[in-house]
């Protein structure tokens, strides 16, 4: 048996309460929808339409269904925290047992960083991209499958973890010589480490194809100054990707060895420093919080102008502050382990590093803010995620700065003062952005706007609940709180903590409003353009495309040379101009390569996680046979009929012109 199931066992299934009432409630609810799929006969559609698809605008879609489905996992996570500490007051055990408190929130962290933000922001690069640079789809269409589908296989890791055996106990980060061997001999470690390698490989692989789908695939005659800003965050975010992402990759392979073979990286014993995996994992960790908040950064410079109604102020100022951001965050990583006994050097080097990165930040600040400056705004439900942030990201910059100063930094570090400052700027800068970018690019991926008033009241939960959640965790890191606690016994913390609850409560409103946006808005949904028909950016071809937009984008590929010019034409009133005559469009097939991989690597990190040899030996050689395969499968494209691209173009340019009238 032990041959054949490897570590698996009777003991590998979690005894908790609230682990078994979760696992009823997952089984049921995966009963319920694979009975609807049988029911309503949706699985050939779901295996040719989606399952197979390398349309880039499906995958960014399956990208934040996934996510969004994460996000309520993780933010149970970070509900269950809340609620143990509001129990646990003056020594009480509260409800949950300390080694699973310890497993939620490495989960809670691992989650929310690389299955919610990395997911939203990847899902929104592929959906809006290519259609702002004028592109049909992405470079290496096959490859953007198979890096979905690794991603969402290493998501349904984390969810089997929590049914087989156990995550990581270890912190987000999996920090040695806790996450060693001696001291975590179970899997959950191990799901850490396959869960993180498979999506960190898709998540490598997306930024090489998307940096080769910028370069090399923009219009004729658009030149890199004329790209969006939010093309310009999404270059430089897929730059950082392919710098940085080969490190976390490395560096979780070093610790497997000392896990599986019993090397000794990151041990102190037989040459190896618990310092080197610390330098190593915020070589790339640093810059990951970049690669999560310049696309949102992205996202507000497209969503300020378009509800000021005034051309953006400063682009080409946006421009070098978005270079300049991405290159100085490859030099502040030390900052997160000022009091490790660096020396006095080396941490004025980084605390200053840490400082001058604040500047282009602030030219950010202040081109949104001259943006809107005597604009025509409508506080429209993104414009109002965007003003969130102004205040919410500034108040998160300056604690920053001030962890900056490596003094200040030896009296909160470890403390509640840094996991406000870090939930006040991946909330405040990162979450709010993602927000405002679904339900702003929600018609072009759908054809319908989100509901708004279900949008704004989420807006206001979130926010609200924001500041009664991490506040008072300011005042609590001055008071000698440190975080990782699952029970303390100074009654002074009490009033902070339900405060802190009564947060968490407002921001679970808030995603409940969100949900009801979405369900409202589909049953009100009728053919609109949406909020973009009011863009003030001339440099992108977004705008002429339909919502959604057709499978091949564009019916002729736009004249970069002349950018502004569907843009002028929105602005004179005229929906169309027809092409002398339509042709037919050369598009990739739907594949099944890139799934059938993605699903063999998910399951060879699951035999290495239960040590199932055979297993591993059956998934790796497979997937070396499938790669194989297809390598060598002839390609096979084909191209849609013009008198197809007319019928299809007639159709979406007939609901535009009704709007037009309309409005």
């Amino acid at each position: 048996m032990d041959m054949l199931l490897g570590k698996i066992g009777w003991g590998a299934i979690p005894k908790e309460p609230i682990v078994i009432v979760t696992a009823i409630i997952m089984a049921l609810g995966a009963i319920a929808v694979l009975s609807g799929i049988t029911y309503f006969k949706k699985w050939g559609y779901l295996w040719k339409e989606w399952a197979t698809s390398v349309d880039h605008k499906k995958i960014g879609i399956m990208y934040i269904l996934v996510s969004v489905i994460m996000l309520l996992r993780g933010f149970a996570d970070a509900f269950m925290m809340r609620l143990q500490l509001f129990l646990a007051s003056n020594g009480n055990p509260g409800y949950l047992h300390p080694d699973h408190y310890d497993q939620i929130f490495t989960a809670h962290g691992v989650i929310m960083i690389f299955f919610v933000a990395m997911g939203l922001v990847v899902g929104l690069m592929n959906v809006i991209v290519p259609l702002q640079i004028g592109a049909r789809d992405v470079a290496f269409p096959l490859l953007n499958q198979f890096s979905f589908w690794a991603f969402a296989g290493s998501a349904g890791l984390i969810m089997v973890s929590l049914v087989l055996g156990e995550f990581a106990a270890t912190g987000w980060l999996a920090y040695p010589p806790l996450s060693g061997i001696q001291y975590s001999p179970g899997v959950g470690v191990d799901y850490w480490i396959w869960a993180l390698q498979i999506s960190g490989l898709g998540t490598l692989l997306t930024g090489v194809n998307f940096l080769v789908t910028i370069i090399k695939m923009r219009a004729p005659g658009m030149k890199l100054m004329d790209m969006p800003i939010f093309t310009w965050t999404a270059l430089c975010t897929c730059v950082l990707i392919v710098a940085t992402f080969p490190v976390l990759t490395a560096t979780i392979a070093m610790l497997t060895l000392d896990r599986y073979f019993d090397f000794h990286f990151f041990t102190n014993d037989l040459g190896g420093s618990p310092m080197l995996y610390v330098n190593l994992i915020w070589t790339w960790g640093h810059p990951e919080v970049y690669i999560l908040v310049l696309p949102a950064f992205g996202v507000y410079s497209e969503i300020v102008p378009t509800f000021s109604r005034k051309a953006l102020f400063g682009y080409k100022t946006m421009v070098y502050a978005t270079v300049a951001i991405a290159v100085l965050s490859l030099i502040v990583w030390l900052h997160h382990f000022f009091t490790m006994g660096a020396g006095a050097n080396v941490n004025a080097f980084f605390g200053i590093m840490t400082m001058i990165i604040a500047i282009p930040t602030g030219v950010k600040i202040f081109s949104w803010l001259f943006t809107m400056y005597k604009g025509r705004i409508t506080f429209t439900s993104p414009m109002l995620w965007t003003l969130g942030f102004l205040v919410t990201f500034g108040i998160g910059g300056l604690t920053g700065v001030l962890m900056a100063v490596p003094p200040a930094d030896f009296l909160v570090h470890n403390s509640l003062f840094l996991i406000a400052h870090f939930h006040n700027v991946i909330i405040g800068g990162v979450v709010f952005g993602l927000f405002a970018a679904i339900t702003f690019w929600w018609p072009k991926m759908f054809g319908w706007k989100l509901n708004e008033a279900w949008g704004k009241a989420s807006f206001w939960f979130w926010f609200i609940g924001f500041y009664f959640a991490f506040m008072p965790l300011y005042i609590l890191g001055f008071m000698g709180m440190t975080r990782r606690l699952n029970t303390y016994d100074n009654p002074e913390w009490t009033p902070y903590l339900a405060i802190a609850m009564v947060g968490a409560i407002l921001v679970a409103i808030g995603i409940l409003c969100f949900i009801m946006q979405v369900v409202v808005g589909f049953l009100q949904r009728n053919n609109n353009i949406d909020y973009t028909g009011d863009a003030w950016d001339g440099r992108t071809f977004e705008w002429a495309t339909s919502s959604p937009a057709p499978f091949y984008n564009f019916a002729y590929i736009p004249d970069g040379e002349h950018i502004d010019r569907f843009w002028l034409d929105k602005e004179n009133g005229v929906a169309y101009i027809k092409p002398e005559k339509y042709e037919d469009i050369h598009m990739p097939t739907n594949r099944a390569a890139g799934f059938v991989m993605a699903i063999l690597i998910t399951v060879l990190g699951f035999a290495l996680i239960w040590h199932i040899w055979w297993l591993v030996f059956v998934s790796f050689a497979a997937t070396i046979i499938t790669l194989i395969r297809s390598s060598y499968t002839k390609k096979v494209d084909y191209y849609v009929p013009a008198a197809e691209v007319e019928r299809i173009e007639s159709e979406r340019y007939a609901i535009l012109e009704k709007h037009l009238k309309k409005d």
